[in-house]
């Protein structure tokens, strides 16, 4: 399978290959009954499920889109609604698919690592009363050890993953051979029958249906981290098939009478298996878990350099890849939500009911998405793009629909959060526009600050100063401020911009541009992808490249800190916006850090800024 492949198997597959844990138990309770008909009809449903959704929507079609070979919402949101054009309302459509996923990866640690050792209570049910707090422990270690980065861990996820894609596969197949009919399931006519005469009541089990996929939207989002080869090729080679072997091996082992009241997963396997198996299930969900707060700091990244999101610290936890980061506060604010679903749900059967509506909203999201790629980047016509995207709809709106009736039995928790994280990201974007906008009404032309510098004799003292500053036409206002006060200038000055573009990677050579505008005055412009992290005493090395004139012997870095006041005549944000904006600003990672600035050579300029 190649080594891509085996390691996508570890990162990519993790959530979505341990459903198999939950979804049948789950949606057999919702259906009350373990009939055949019943039985093939919500097998079939998940079957077809994987097939629309995993295999087609997002396989298929999702992955033949990239942003310079980067996937996932962000990214197809960047691509549509800021690189093509500025357009807000593709912007408000995958920032909230993106604040969605947040509130998953609250969900899926707690709910994983809870059904695997729910499988305690079948081995040894003396060890039943410590499953719950078994699972904290677990997981309170999970995210202890995420500041440590997971590059060696990681190594053995594929492997570990194969081992349990494999052994899923074997017991499913097992469990078929006792009742080798319910394959006749894989015919969409059983899913068909089952909507159509169930009633309501089938259409509702179409939310717990859902967890089977719940993990397929990684499959796009880890795109531009394996390729779409090799997690394509991972897909129809293990995953797909052990799937299907093993919910069908649960479906089969409920037609022939095994109670379904109890984890189905379990009783597929023999019973001198079963400790080792949950030890594995056990370790296969830590890993899912794993992938999901790994996933958690990419975006967060992706919407910090996309000025969605306040400066965080990020950590490089590895040289080995650009994706092992840490990023502190979200990883605590993750723990404290995941702990306190588990303690507030305490059975997986209970976190099954808050779980997919987010996710399912996500993917209804991406649907649009992916009919605006359609026509603008395939340039299919409105008939094409219209009927595929239709059958997307139709099915996602379903999920959607069918989950929105389990918001009042804990679908409002992941919710809550994804309106959290959208709220700060509205707050911080409307607060860094009113400051830039503010920036700009009091900026000079560049013409005129020159001539200022010339007609009062400004000093220029030895050294090179480098000023940080979001003006990249007129006079920065750090440069003017500071002459003014100082009355005087560095014989070299370099006025540096950096600037965030809307594609995952920009290349070394494209990095930076550098004019000289006056006297050993150089205007810089740095250019850096949403997947890259900006590192200016590196970048003051290529500047330098770009002109040998430029003495880098004697630098010092200006960088302005603003504080944020309210802005008289009533004029500017809301107050209530100002405020939390000025406390976000507040608790924001210091610049020095963000851009990597060494704090020896760092010189801070405040300034009070009325938004």
């Amino acid at each position: 399978m190649g080594s891509a492949g085996l390691a996508a198997l570890g990162v990519v597959f993790g959530d979505i290959g341990t459903s198999p844990l939950y979804t049948l138990k789950t949606v057999l309770a919702m259906t009350g009954n373990a009939s055949v008909h019943t039985v093939l009809g919500v097998l079939s449903l998940i079957i077809w499920t994987l097939i629309i959704v995993t295999s087609v929507k997002y396989v298929s079609f999702a992955m033949r889109i990239s942003n310079d070979g980067e996937g996932g919402i962000l990214a197809l949101m960047s691509l549509l609604g800021v690189k093509r054009q500025h357009r807000p309302a593709i912007i408000a459509v995958g920032l909230i698919g993106a604040a969605l996923i947040y509130g998953d990866g609250a969900i899926t640690p707690a709910i994983s690592v809870l059904s695997a050792l729910e499988g305690l209570n079948i081995a040894t049910p003396v060890l039943g009363p410590y499953v719950l707090i078994a699972t904290i422990v677990i997981l309170l270690g999970l995210f202890f050890i995420q500041p440590q980065g997971t590059a060696r861990i990681g190594r053995a996820f594929g492997p570990i993953m194969l081992i349990w894609f494999i052994g899923m596969g074997l017991l499913g197949l097992g469990g078929i051979l006792r009742h080798p009919s319910v394959l006749i399931a894989l015919s969409p006519t059983y899913a068909l029958n089952f909507l159509l005469h169930g009633g309501w009541a089938s259409f509702f089990v179409l939310g717990a249906v859902f967890l089977c996929v719940t993990g397929a939207e990684a499959l796009y989002a880890d795109m531009g981290h394996f390729g779409a080869g090799p997690i394509r090729l991972a897909w129809y080679a293990v995953v797909f098939p052990s799937l299907i072997l093993n919910y069908a091996g649960q479906a089969a082992l409920v037609a022939s009478g095994a109670p379904f009241g109890q984890n189905i997963f379990y009783l597929l396997c023999p019973q001198p298996m079963l400790l080792p198996f949950i030890v594995l299930a056990t370790v296969a969900t830590i890993i899912a878990s794993q992938s999901i707060i790994t996933g958690a700091f990419s975006m967060t990244r992706q919407a910090i350099q996309l000025g969605w999101m306040p400066r965080m610290r990020i950590t490089q936890t590895s040289k080995e890849g650009y994706g092992q980061i840490y990023v502190g506060a979200v990883n605590w604010i993750l723990m404290l939500a995941t702990i306190g679903l588990v303690l507030g749900f305490r059975k997986s059967d209970n976190l099954a009911s808050a779980y997919g509506i987010a996710v399912s909203a996500t993917m209804l999201m991406t649907t649009f998405l992916l009919f605006i790629a359609m026509r603008e980047i395939w340039q299919w016509s409105l008939v094409a793009s219209g009927a595929v995207s239709t059958v997307f709809l139709i099915v996602d709106g379903s999920f959607v629909a069918a989950n929105s009736v389990k918001i009042l039995d804990g679908g409002y928790v992941p919710l809550l959060l994804a309106a959290a994280v959208y709220f700060v990201m509205y707050i911080w974007h409307q607060g860094s526009t009113a400051i830039a906008a503010c920036v700009a009404a009091v900026s000079i032309p560049m013409a005129d600050f020159l001539a200022e510098l010339e007609q009062r004799k400004v000093v220029r003292v030895p050294g090179t100063a480098i000023f940080l500053t979001r003006a990249r036409q007129n006079a920065p206002p750090i440069v003017v401020w500071y002459v003014r006060a100082a009355h005087s200038l560095h014989e070299q000055v370099i006025a540096l911009s950096v600037v965030t573009e809307s594609v995952p990677y920009v290349s070394v050579a494209e990095r930076v541009s550098v004019e000289e505008i006056g006297p050993k005055f150089w205007r810089a412009t740095a250019h850096y992808g949403f997947m890259q992290r900006p590192n200016i005493p590196r970048l003051a090395l290529a500047i330098q490249a770009k002109d040998p004139r430029i003495d880098l012997g004697d630098l010092v870095y200006y960088v302005g800190t603003e504080t944020v006041v309210r802005r008289g005549g009533g004029k500017g944000l809301p107050r209530w916006q100002e405020a939390l904006f000025a406390a976000l600003e507040r608790n924001a990672a210091h610049v020095t850090d963000f851009f990597q600035l060494p704090p020896d050579r760092v010189v801070e300029i405040g300034r009070q800024i009325g938004i």
